[in-house]
């Protein structure tokens, strides 16, 4: 464990990792759960022509409430928990980087800006493929004809096609037929750019302004 200014440094060799996992999937999913609605509600209001279907969040949220239930407003929601596989990932990269770059350098700057940008990477490669089906997912019910690609339910309803993992299967089916493998990765350069550098500058800022608030208070008790 690294001193720096005071402030305890939690490394890898550090971590619990039975707790470390176990607690971090059960919190991630927890705030997963709770704001998932408003990401599918997000992401048909993005995705609509102008004011087709809905005027608005509350709009939106009422006509699908009305029309596909609760379930219509977690349309996705399990494919898109795959997604915790990369939250793991990111945090485990970052932390096996960390350990890595530290052979080299003792700098804490260097190492959090490299493990910073390589997790993001890992977990963007991760997360991509699987935010591109669970979109397609959203777009179903309601909605479903704002989206690239329809479930085959065989004149059943979507809201009330229950196969929700048949439904994942008919949709990457469809994506892989019309664009290849390429198809799950559409977004995926600009998805990097945006979270690597994000990722990358984050954690040198996070140990910099935790090494200050940490001489304040010390300061202050003192």
């Amino acid at each position: 464990m690294q001193e720096k200014r005071n402030v305890q440094i939690i490394e890898w060799e550090d971590l619990d990792k039975k707790k470390f996992y176990s607690f971090g999937v059960f919190m991630t999913m927890t705030i997963r759960a709770g704001v998932y609605p408003a990401t599918l509600i997000r992401t048909r209001l993005q995705v609509q022509k102008g004011k087709s279907l809905y005027t608005g969040t509350f709009d939106a949220f009422f006509k699908i409430l009305r029309s596909e239930g609760v379930r219509g407003l977690y349309r996705g929601f399990l494919v898109n928990t795959l997604t915790l596989i990369s939250g793991q990932g990111y945090i485990t990269t970052y932390e096996l980087v960390r350990k890595y770059v530290s052979t080299y350098t003792s700098n804490n700057t260097v190492k959090s800006l490299v493990a910073g940008g390589s997790a993001s990477l890992v977990a963007q490669s991760i997360t991509v493929p699987i935010d591109v089906v669970s979109q397609h997912l959203m777009m179903q019910g309601q909605g479903g004809d704002m989206g690239r690609f329809k479930v085959n339910a065989k004149g059943v309803r979507p809201a009330e096609h229950k196969m929700t993992f048949g439904q994942t299967r008919h949709i990457i089916i469809q994506i892989f037929t019309t664009d290849g493998f390429r198809g799950f990765y559409r977004g995926y350069v600009a998805s990097l750019l945006t979270y690597i550098p994000n990722s990358a500058v984050w954690w040198p800022f996070y140990h910099f302004y935790a090494g200050k608030v940490i001489l304040f208070v010390g300061n202050s008790i003192s």
